[in-house]
């Protein structure tokens, strides 16, 4: 079966808003205050908690603070599963994209670097969760992207042919582990990284999800 795979954040989901307040959080009760803004620090948030709380210690001069990292990690995770879809909405058209590609034929699915367990919470708050067949996070496995083998495994999941997919991210990640598994890139350019993602040389690029269909039709028919 043919296979079109997703990335989450920053790929169906403008997550930031949360990520940001689940950092801002930590910063906090270091008595530091908010030290992210979400309209500002987006791309970064949409990069993961540790890359939130290395920006926000290298902003108290403290950039090679590794413990302090590991130390607030949980404590972040802690806090943005508690408070996961507050700000979070999905990109627009993406979900008639997704259910677009399910009746043609596809099949559809989540390979995200955020742990499985928050990607299926949120995926479920937002009741879309049941739409993909098939779902994997950073923990599913001993690897994850850029590694090929996550994107494989999740094709495998959905009970697709991994040489027969294709994968939407938002990040020069996502087109490295396309690349990896031979398989076909597809860059949105809506998302915190903007039309910047064309210089990663993709197959191709969507400014929208109505162009969706038409590109993996072109791409993995």
């Amino acid at each position: 079966m043919r296979t079109v795979v997703f990335d989450l954040d920053g790929t169906l989901a403008d997550t930031s808003g949360d990520l940001v307040a689940a950092a801002n959080a930590c910063f906090r009760a270091m008595g530091e205050g908010d030290l992210l803004d979400p309209a500002c620090d987006a791309g970064t948030a949409l990069r993961g908690g540790r890359a939130m709380l290395k920006l926000g210690l290298e902003r108290l001069g403290r950039p090679d603070d590794t413990a302090e990292i590991d130390r607030n990690y949980p404590l972040l995770l802690e806090a943005y599963a508690g408070a996961i879809d507050v700000h979070t909405t999905l990109y627009p058209g993406a979900m008639d994209a997704v259910e677009g590609l399910r009746a043609t034929g596809y099949g559809v699915a989540i390979c995200t670097n955020k742990p499985e367990g928050l990607a299926r919470l949120l995926m479920g708050r937002l009741g879309v969760l049941d739409a993909f067949h098939a779902l994997t996070g950073a923990d599913t496995l001993a690897v994850r992207k850029p590694d090929p083998e996550h994107l494989r495994e999740t094709v495998r999941r959905a009970g697709g042919d991994p040489a027969r997919s294709l994968l939407v991210g938002d990040t020069a990640t996502d087109r490295d582990t396309a690349r990896a598994a031979g398989v076909p890139s597809v860059l949105v350019t809506f998302g915190p990284n903007g039309a910047s993602v064309t210089e990663l040389d993709p197959e191709a690029t969507i400014a929208h999800y109505d162009e969706l269909a038409g590109v993996v039709a072109r791409l993995i028919g």
